[in-house]
């Protein structure tokens, strides 16, 4: 019998070295590397499904003949609608998140509200009499869900080969141990073999599988970056812990489009899904209040409606703050320079506070134009109406500049019942007329421009 070879993988990014070093060649990291088996034998533990012997050839693409099969649809429209359309057989999808966000909660109900097709739902971080617990404040029986409290690879085949489930969720990958490495779960070497072994039971049976898995301090999944190429898809489930909304985005999809976005309301019964989101990000006001603006963005096919929020106040200490939440900080001091340069507004010695109501972070360079309006409403304390939306990129000449997908927008609020729409006159194109079903359009070219218009009141 051979003697079993040790290597040292760091914890990091997975490098590889033959004996322990103090400081990770490949990414830099102190103390990260910790002693891992590694297996050379050719021989592999037997797994228990039967793998398809077939001798793989090349073959020219119009020589490719498959069968398209219907996607696996869950009934939850925001995960239908990330994944794009149902969940694709064979598949493997990695969904991460911090902790406490609803990971489980979510896989748990897409489990339960599966009625014709049996779902094994396997947990290695909660006993069967906990996911009982959280499942009877969920609607629906389950009683198509089946749950696992197991923590090996060989197991958990064992018992999907008696069971033929239509779909594997697995909560977590960390928790997984394969039989064929002794290090212990968690490790770089059991998350990537692990990872490895589903990869492989997916497509050789056609299953999908769900793999749920931690994050690091900066918001990463855990775990070799390679574990997220092996999967098909990669799903982020994002938002704050005391917030009630969530947002289910992918960063990769195979099988889709990565700009679709889902989001949920955090309940004690589970999570609803938002249809309408816009509704729930514009907060209901008696009155207009200064620095309170409405603008429109783009979070992938879907436009919202978000309110933003300023507060301009006199510097009370040397250096003036500059605090945002949910927009880019550098953004906010770019438009500030813009407003102090193009329109004499002296920010230089204000504090400046920025809020994008409902906890969500915005990245479409679309609401710069209602940043900038809030700066201004605030500054010269002067309310906006709330029937008032603004959507515009702001250039540095303090230029209105055209953005993507008006129609859409303007659809949006003409929906929700806004009266009046500001946006740059170069997305004027055909088909934009000055009213659409009761919404005035106002094209304008230049900051100094719809600011002299604000103060008219016109």
């Amino acid at each position: 019998m051979s003697k079993q070879k040790t290597v040292f993988v760091c914890q990091e990014c997975g490098h590889i070295a033959p004996k322990w070093l103090g400081r990770c060649p490949s990414c830099l990291a102190w103390n990260s590397l910790v002693e891992e088996i590694s297996d050379t034998r050719e021989e592999r533990a037997r797994t228990v499904w039967k793998a398809v012997n077939v001798s793989a050839r090349p073959k020219s693409i119009p020589a490719i003949v498959y069968e398209k099969e219907p996607r696996l649809v869950t009934g939850d429209l925001e995960l239908d609608r990330v994944l794009g359309g149902g969940i694709v057989p064979g598949s493997l999808t990695l969904i991460g998140g911090e902790p406490g966000i609803g990971k489980s909660t979510l896989m748990l109900q897409v489990g339960m509200s599966l009625k014709n097709q049996r779902v094994l739902y396997v947990s290695g971080e909660e006993s069967e009499s906990q996911i009982k617990l959280r499942a009877e404040r969920m609607p629906g029986t389950g009683e198509n869900c089946f749950v696992l409290a197991e923590t090996s690879t060989e197991q958990i085949f064992r018992q999907s080969e008696e069971l033929q489930p239509h779909l594997i969720i697995i909560d977590s990958i960390q928790t997984l141990q394969s039989p064929q490495l002794e290090s212990s779960p968690g490790s770089i070497g059991q998350v990537r073999q692990t990872a490895a072994e589903m990869m492989k039971y997916a497509k050789e049976t056609g299953i999908p599988v769900f793999l749920i898995g931690h994050v690091t301090k900066d918001g990463s999944i855990a775990g070799p970056k390679t574990l997220e190429h092996m999967v098909d898809t990669v799903i982020q489930f994002e938002g704050e812990k005391h917030m009630a909304y969530r947002i289910l985005r992918t960063s990769k999809n195979r099988f889709g489009n990565t700009s679709e976005l889902g989001i949920y309301e955090m309940q004690s019964t589970g999570l609803r899904q938002v249809n309408n989101p816009s509704e729930l990000l514009i907060p209901q006001r008696e009155r207009p209040i200064s620095g309170v603006v409405i603008g429109s963005v783009l979070e992938g096919n879907r436009p919202l409606k978000i309110e933003i929020q300023s507060l301009v106040s006199v510097a009370s200490y040397g250096t003036p703050q500059r605090t945002s939440n949910g927009y880019d900080n550098r953004r906010l001091q770019m438009l500030l320079a813009v407003l102090e340069k193009r329109g004499g507004y002296k920010f230089g010695v204000q504090d400046v506070f920025l809020n994008v109501a409902g906890g969500i972070r915005v990245e479409d360079p679309a609401i710069d134009l209602a940043v900038a309006v809030s700066l201004y409403s605030s500054y010269e304390d002067l309310p906006i109406p709330m029937d008032v939306c603004f959507v515009g990129e702001v250039g540095l000449g303090g230029e209105i500049r055209a953005v993507n997908r008006i129609e859409a927008r303007i659809n949006e609020a003409a929906k929700l019942g806004f009266k009046t729409m500001y946006l740059s006159r170069y997305n004027l194109k055909d088909g934009i007329v000055n009213q659409v079903k009761g919404l005035e359009i106002r094209a304008v070219g230049a900051l100094e421009e719809l600011f002299s218009v604000l103060e008219s009141g016109d």
